[in-house]
């Protein structure tokens, strides 16, 4: 067991020691002083709604408040609305860089004005032992303007320009056609139009995957003037009508006209509408231009990556397998919440992916292991080469944010150490420097 480490502005001290498999186990004390603080803003929350003889609504004393409830009562709100901050100054405290869920044990509930303990075991990131750098070898490709790449820009461009016409014969995919459609569910007599299921003159795209699944490639083959009932189902997963999830609907339609995309001819026309240029060969050698700069920068993250693969070839790092999986739970965990502000569920997911989370868990856990092995590495190679970000590069780094924020890139970088997030900031920058060191020595841009 290590020292106790308490920094003079935390309420924290800690001890750490090491276990097998890459984790640790955290003993933590909580200061009396930080306990009693703690208690006195959860007694302020019990006594808002708490009335007593002489005082206002919210007015309450805390004494008076901890009286009425008992102190254990209002200690064991204390913690549980403050074991998870602790449990963060704890993490900062320790100078971890943690993986996964930890196991936390909380302690006895102090007698007043007793300091409250807790510890916790936790995976964190596995240790390093660098090979022989100078052994390092990677080949780097030329970039190239893929003349494949140009065609399809030129194409999409061509699209863009198209323009729709009414045609004389029965849609194919990709062609649009005019509708009206009344959606209906239900049986018999029970069969009724559902509301937000009725549309005039819709001009849709077949093969555009706008509708529902199934409703579009049924109107493949109609033509202006037919009439047609589609059947279809809703998705399991709806949320633009809940209601509606999993139901069987059809939809009366009437189809209008067919519409097909004419597109220009790619001539020197063409390259003065799409791009202000006087010829299709101007246009073409600008689209060349593009696509090898693109190809430039793909090629410098393909030499990267590559080099920071041969390095931790050359190194030595055990990552255990419950790490693995601990840090592939935690990129499925980070991509629910990316998929949940776009409305996207985690059932939803699954079911379109056609796969059960421990099915993909288990596929992620590989690249889960390679991330590790990469971040262990670049670890050992910034404390190496003792490589620490200058205030000059932090606040670079801070400009960009800053002025999205309208703030001075100072008053951002305190607000950042406030919060505990700026040594997230400071290892980024190291890593990213000892990627560059090692590209360059690896004889790299």
């Amino acid at each position: 067991m290590a020292a106790a480490t308490k920094s003079s502005s935390s309420p924290i001290s800690v001890s750490k020691e090491t276990l097998p498999e890459s984790r640790v186990k955290v003993a933590c004390e909580v200061s009396a002083a930080e306990v009693k603080a703690r208690i006195d803003d959860a007694a302020g929350r019990l006594g808002r709604t708490m009335r007593a003889p002489g005082f206002r609504p919210g007015k309450v004393p805390a004494a008076m408040v901890i009286k009425n409830y008992g102190h254990e009562a209002v200690l064991d709100e204390a913690v549980r609305g403050s074991i998870g901050g602790w449990y963060a100054d704890a993490l900062t405290e320790a100078a971890l860089h943690p993986i996964g869920e930890p196991e936390l044990e909380l302690g006895e509930l102090p007698a007043q004005g007793e300091p409250l303990t807790f510890t916790f075991t936790i995976g964190v990131r596995p240790e390093a032992t660098l090979g022989d750098l100078s052994k390092v070898a990677v080949e780097r490709r030329e970039p190239k303007a893929d003349a494949e790449l140009v065609d399809e820009q030129l194409e999409r461009m061509r699209s863009q320009l198209g323009r729709l016409e009414t045609v004389e014969r029965a849609a194919e995919d990709g062609d649009f056609v005019v509708i009206d459609f009344t959606g209906y569910t239900g049986e018999g007599d029970a069969r009724e139009a559902f509301d937000g299921g009725e549309g005039r003159d819709h001009l849709l795209e077949l093969g555009g995957g706008r509708f529902i699944p199934g409703f579009e490639e049924q109107l493949a083959g109609v033509s202006a003037g037919d009439e047609k009932t589609v059947a279809v189902s809703f998705p399991d997963s709806y949320p633009a009508a809940p209601h509606l999830e999993a139901q069987p609907a059809e939809f009366e339609v009437v189809v209008h006209e067919v519409k097909a995309r004419q597109l220009p001819e790619l001539d020197d026309d063409f390259a003065s509408e799409a791009g202000g240029f006087d010829t299709l060969a101007e246009l073409r050698e600008d689209l060349e231009k593009s696509v090898l700069a693109q190809d430039e920068v793909r090629v410098q993250q393909e030499f990267e990556e590559a080099v920071l693969d041969a390095v931790v070839e050359q190194a030595t790092v055990e990552i255990p397998q419950s790490l693995a999986e601990a840090r592939a739970r935690e990129l499925w965990e980070n991509m629910l919440h990316q998929l949940s502000h776009r409305g996207l569920t985690k059932d939803a997911y699954l079911q379109m992916s056609g796969q059960t989370e421990e099915e993909l868990l288990a596929q992620a856990t590989p690249d889960a292991e390679k991330s590790l092995r990469r971040e262990a590495v670049l670890a050992a190679f910034v404390e190496q080469e003792k490589i620490e970000p200058s205030d000059g590069d932090i606040l670079d780094a801070l400009q960009g944010p800053a002025a999205q924020q309208n703030v001075k890139p100072e008053k951002l970088r305190k607000r950042l150490e406030k919060n505990g997030r700026l040594d997230e900031l400071v290892e980024d920058l190291a890593q990213r420097r000892a990627v560059e060191l090692l590209v360059e020595r690896a004889g790299g841009k």
